[in-house]
């Protein structure tokens, strides 16, 4: 039996409805118009003709200037989830147009020391679904980027999304050799003499440490980097001294190019997620992926608390 099909009123072009939302997202028509590589004018008949096709006012118009109606806010973000997901279906359709696909944005220094050594296992026993991986810094909005599921940094809650926990994070303070020529400091609060290295995505990930150690919070002073491997060879090469996940630190420490500054490893705040949209929960290539990564966490318990 065919599902009816919809009126042809209610079904607006793609145009019109990326315009709506594009407005919505930006706030003005010069943002929107920028974005979709449109003139204002062009916006503007789009959405004029999307009014006119639904009947309703969408759009506050004052002089020059073009604001969302309540009823056009609410409209947008309904059809913002709708966008997204059309993006992840084509975007999946071309990647792997006869199997199942996942496009997963990963961090880019757990995702290629944790997850990326791991995936030859997943692809072994599910040879029918492939893994499409893209680096993030940042927390992935689903509604407007096409992912179908994200690894990524925090406490575990994100709002309209589910999440699973891979690993929790444990910090080791690291130099490089010549930057102690007496070997491990005796006290925490003697890291202040050094220069002490920052990652943009863990702001106060020092000030914490610190604290937790009964030690003097200098502040957020010196050089920050956006990325581990990037701090890392910062530290390796004598710039000062990092705060690194363990499992980047390892190998670096177990070659001799870093050493243990003061102390062991101590459990961090925040844990690595696995996180997706819950409009995305039965999705069957994350639902399969999701059942391998969770054996995966298994022994990771050890860590420190």
């Amino acid at each position: 039996m065919k599902a009816p099909s919809l009126p042809r009123r209610y079904l607006p072009s793609m145009a019109s409805l990326r315009a709506l939302e594009a407005l919505d997202r930006h706030g003005t028509a010069t943002g929107a118009a920028q974005e979709l590589s449109l003139t204002q004018s062009a916006v503007s008949r789009q959405l004029q003709v999307l009014e006119e096709q639904l009947g309703v006012p969408l759009i506050l118009r004052e002089k020059r200037r073009m604001r969302m109606s309540d009823a056009g806010a609410r409209y947008a973000q309904e059809i913002r989830a709708a966008l997204a997901q059309i993006a992840r279906a084509s975007m999946q359709l071309h990647l792997d147009p006869g199997a199942g696909g996942l496009s997963l944005a990963i961090l880019p220094s757990f995702g290629m020391r944790w997850l990326v050594p791991r995936l030859a296992h997943f692809a072994a026993l599910n040879p029918d679904v492939t893994v499409n991986l893209s680096t993030r810094l940042t927390a992935v909005n689903f509604l407007a980027d096409p992912f179908d599921a994200a690894i990524q940094y925090g406490d575990g809650h994100w709002p309209e999304c589910q999440s699973l926990l891979l690993r929790e994070e444990t910090l080791i303070p690291v130099c490089a050799p010549g930057l102690l020529e007496g070997g491990a400091l005796a006290s925490a609060g003697a890291l202040s003499a050094l220069p002490l290295l920052h990652i943009q995505t863990r702001p106060d990930a020092w000030n914490t440490w610190l604290a937790s150690h009964g030690a003097p919070v200098p502040g957020s002073a010196g050089a920050r980097f956006d990325q581990f491997s990037t701090i890392t060879q910062a530290a390796i090469h004598g710039l000062g001294v990092a705060l690194l996940p363990d499992f980047i630190a390892e190998q670096e420490l177990a070659s001799g190019r870093l050493i243990t500054a003061y102390g062991g490893p101590t459990r961090a705040l925040g844990a690595y997620y696995l996180v997706w949209p819950e409009t995305n929960t039965q999705n069957p290539a994350l639902s399969v992926f999701r059942d391998w990564i969770a054996t995966q966490t298994e022994g990771e318990d050890g860590l420190p608390r």
